[in-house]
């Protein structure tokens, strides 16, 4: 994918790991729609890279429509979607709310599966397109006390692997991009704090970097950093190892 003179739409780019992508992507030459909840960050954004932005809320089944009338209508196609928009969530199962859990299972699941649905259309007419799901390690290591968080996210991986098959020589690509632990509000956000001295945060940055790779290559898995595929590949193959480790370490 050569993103010179390409529509990227990234999702959640107000802040964090979604306002760092969207300035990469910039960087690249694309233009950039920006969507999110806040009119004040994506006008601000759009203020320091151009492009254009539309308030949605990705809870509404409708918004994966409304991006794409919007890509079609005021930039004339989409090439690249960056589904980002997340939420966490730390804290035992039964004492979560009912509301909380489908906002996980809306905004985590929902929404990615829907705007890849609503691109894919044009996508595939031209032969050519993009498509980056931001994952997290969580949806390949087990976290606990984030069980609907870790939930959420191993479907997003669970999606991504056939929906890769069923694209196959078609031009378009689907990629995941799963980031430990990013210095961004999603902590603030979560209920709980971030407390442990390692891993340290990344900054957002590094998974913006990660994430324009991944839509430039069509590169199927990123893990970053990238030692961390290796609690994920112990998990797969000795499941009872990997949960005696996190016992002991955390």
């Amino acid at each position: 994918m050569q993103l010179a003179g390409a529509v990227a739409v990234v999702t959640g780019a107000g802040h964090g790991i979604g306002r760092a992508t969207a300035h990469a992507l910039a960087r690249q030459g694309a233009t950039v729609i920006a969507t999110g909840p806040s009119e004040a960050e994506l006008t601000s954004l759009v203020q320091e890279i151009g492009g254009s932005y539309l308030l949605v809320d990705v809870r509404d089944p409708a918004h994966a429509d409304d991006v794409i009338k919007h890509a079609v209508e005021r930039h004339g196609g989409l090439d690249v979607v960056v589904a980002n928009a997340g939420i966490g969530h730390a804290g035992p199962v039964a004492e979560m709310t009912a509301e909380r859990i489908c906002d996980l299972v809306d905004i985590n699941v929902r929404a990615p599966l829907l705007i890849t649905r609503a691109a894919l259309p044009g996508m595939l007419a031209r032969r050519r397109g993009a498509i980056v799901l931001v994952s997290s390690i969580a949806g390949r290591v087990p976290v606990t006390g984030e069980a609907v968080y870790s939930a959420t996210k191993a479907a997003i991986e669970a999606f991504a692997e056939p929906l890769r098959e069923e694209l196959r020589g078609t031009g378009v690509t689907i990629s995941t991009v799963a980031p430990g632990v990013v210095a961004s509000h999603f902590f603030d956000q979560r209920g709980v704090p971030y407390q442990r001295r390692y891993p340290r945060p990344l900054p957002p940055e590094r998974i913006a970097t990660a994430i324009v790779h991944a839509a430039q290559t069509g590169t199927a898995q990123t893990v970053v950093p990238r030692w961390l595929a290796l609690p994920a590949h112990v998990q797969g193959l000795a499941p009872g190892v990997f949960r005696l480790l996190a016992r002991r370490f955390g």
